[in-house]
């Protein structure tokens, strides 16, 4: 099936992927679906990308095209059929490369704040000098 994979900071292309283990091995793990448009089109994504630390990679956008969620980690966009993934149309793959070209979420290497020493021990105790 030809699907528009998205990886983060990238722009997106089309693949021809079979299988579920072809889907899992695309995202990084266990899929999950998510239906965000109004035609018959899915987001595949990691089922964990949050919790797994993966990068942010495009924003979900509500009907008012204000973001409501992020996916973190690669995804494709795939289409639906009566029980199953499907390809996409030529069209879908233009709409959805075109939208998700043009919004990127820019990620940056996170600071490490300086670790404290610990406090050194107190010369006096009690008045009493050590």
């Amino acid at each position: 099936m030809k699907v528009l994979v998205v990886e983060p900071m990238k722009k997106c292309y089309t693949k021809e992927i079979n299988g579920l283990e072809e889907m899992q091995a695309l995202v990084g793990g266990y899929i999950q679906a998510i239906y965000p448009f109004p035609d018959k089109a899915a987001v595949v994504c990691n089922e964990e990308g949050k919790n797994l630390g993966l990068p942010f990679n495009r924003p979900l956008f509500d009907e008012n095209d204000l973001p409501y969620d992020i996916i973190c980690g690669t995804f494709f966009v795939a289409g639906l059929g009566v029980e199953d993934f499907v390809s996409l149309t030529e069209e879908q793959i233009r709409r959805y490369k075109e939208h998700y070209d043009r919004v990127m979420v820019l990620t940056a290497a996170k600071e490490t704040t300086p670790q404290h020493k610990p406090p050194h021990p107190h010369k006096y105790r009690r008045g009493v000098e050590r």
